[in-house]
């Protein structure tokens, strides 16, 4: 149930209840890093197994790999990351904070204006004519805008004069692209097919704020699709609407998403195409679905040497296949999540209630397993030990029912179960709903099957 609330509130109600911390808090933190609580980790790997289920497990065209996040540094010169990877930067003269100059604009007009085609002499002009300040310090006195690499930089080697320069991988992708032609020989894949991965990237990103919006770390849900060009538009069209309706599925209302067409497209591709969800801070991006040519494979053929040639066992036609890559940010989409989930109710009695609507298939805990008094611990936990065997499941013991309820309802549990004295004579227990508040009454053994068929997906 989206409503009007800031970044601020949805970040401290994440730290209050365990969904995500500051990263290294004690120390003082550090920026654009944090830390997934109990409840947070749940969340994310909910929705990144929701994410598999849908694109990999529920295929016979998609297969996954677990790609290393360090890789050869070639790798990075055929993907162009070292000669042409940046974005453009300026920097406070004042406080000396470091911004991005297009999220600079696109936070400014809450979304309203894309700089993706803006040249950077067009965008100093914007910051100039709109009065953008500096969101740190709020002076106005920027330097001009330079273009900044964000890869990380290591070394490789046990002696430093030894050492070889490596990258944190900036992006995922690249591994689904050198292996290509393992995973389409060890599965005997036919044209078209798709290799899938969720990992860790890593960009040294400097930017305002906005919680898990962009971050130095940051995980990556994505696939590519390899394919014939002549069928590589429908392609694009599926994934673009199959994109869609995941997110939707999650409990996304589409009147918070919009397709956003790419208004500068790569010299390679024909199209690109992204989902913009509409986050506290504005319209902003959530995932995208792209057009890649055969810019991937016959750049990694010219560097490697090795023919990245796909030969057509039906027609004897050899060629390079061209890709179609649809990519969400696993952090990205838990905010977008978070933030649609959160709501604010004015109860009967006036009070209010704070719940996470989740859909139940993605719900941190799935149940909550609460005895009335502590004296009843011994059957409740009983109860716990069946349940757990199924689902992720909480359990609580400590305060009056109204607020252990209320805290279950904090972290969008949808179905808490009370065990009462009456349980104990007639083996029920009292089942309540998240959203609806409403009870109901049910045998133990019926437990299960109940709760299963609540969490589908």
């Amino acid at each position: 149930m989206k409503q009007n609330v800031s970044m601020d509130k949805i970040q401290a109600h994440c730290k209050t209840v365990g969904f995500v911390f500051p990263g290294s808090e004690i120390y003082g933190g550090f920026a654009n890093t944090w830390d997934f609580g109990p409840i947070g980790v749940e969340l994310k790997n909910n929705i990144k197994r929701a994410w598999w289920k849908k694109f990999v497990q529920e295929r016979t065209d998609t297969f996954g790999v677990d790609c290393a996040i360090l890789m050869n540094p070639r790798v990075w010169d055929a993907s162009g990351h070292v000669a042409s990877f940046g974005d453009p930067k300026m920097d406070c003269k004042n406080c000396k904070q470091r911004f991005r100059a297009d999220t600079l604009i696109e936070e400014h007009s809450k979304g309203a204006v894309s700089a993706e085609a803006m040249t950077n002499e067009q965008m100093e002009a914007y910051i100039e004519e709109h009065n953008i300040h500096c969101p740190h310090c709020g002076a106005k006195d920027w330097t001009p805008i330079r273009k900044f690499n964000p890869m990380f930089i290591t070394s490789r080697g046990t002696l430093e004069a030894d050492a070889d320069k490596v990258y944190l991988r900036p992006e995922t992708c690249q591994g689904e692209y050198v292996n290509f032609l393992n995973v389409q020989r060890t599965t005997r894949a036919k044209i078209p097919f798709a290799i899938a991965q969720i990992g860790k990237s890593f960009r040294n990103e400097i930017t305002p704020g906005n919680f898990l919006f962009r971050t130095i770390e940051f995980e990556q849900m994505e696939l590519q699709k390899f394919c014939h060009d002549k069928d590589s538009m429908d392609i694009y069209n599926d994934y673009k609407q199959q994109a869609w309706n995941f997110v939707t599925s999650l409990g996304l209302q589409a009147d918070h998403l919009r397709f956003h067409d790419h208004d500068k497209l790569a010299h390679y591709a024909k199209a690109a195409c992204d989902i913009q969800y509409l986050f506290p801070m504005g319209w902003q991006e959530l995932n995208g679905v792209h057009h890649r040519g055969t810019w991937d494979l016959s750049r990694h053929q010219e560097y490697s040497g090795k023919s990245m040639a796909y030969l057509d066992p039906f027609t004897n036609e050899k060629y390079i296949p061209t890709v179609i890559e649809y990519s969400i940010g696993a952090d990205r989409l838990t905010l977008a999540l978070i933030c649609e989930a959160y709501d604010e109710e004015t109860l009967e009695n006036g009070e209010t209630r704070v719940v996470m609507h989740f859909h139940p298939a993605i719900a941190p805990y799935k149940v909550a397993v609460l005895p009335l008094q502590k004296n009843l611990s011994e059957k409740a936990k009983e109860v716990f030990s069946k349940l757990s065997t199924f689902f992720m499941c909480d359990y609580d013991e400590a305060g009056s029912i109204g607020k252990r309820y209320r805290r279950q309802d904090q972290i969008g549990t949808p179905m808490c179960v009370t065990i009462d004295f009456d349980t104990l004579e007639d083996n029920t227990v009292t089942l309540r709903d998240r959203d609806t508040m409403e009870q109901i009454r049910l045998p133990i053994e019926e437990l299960v099957p109940y709760i299963t068929n609540k969490i589908a997906f």
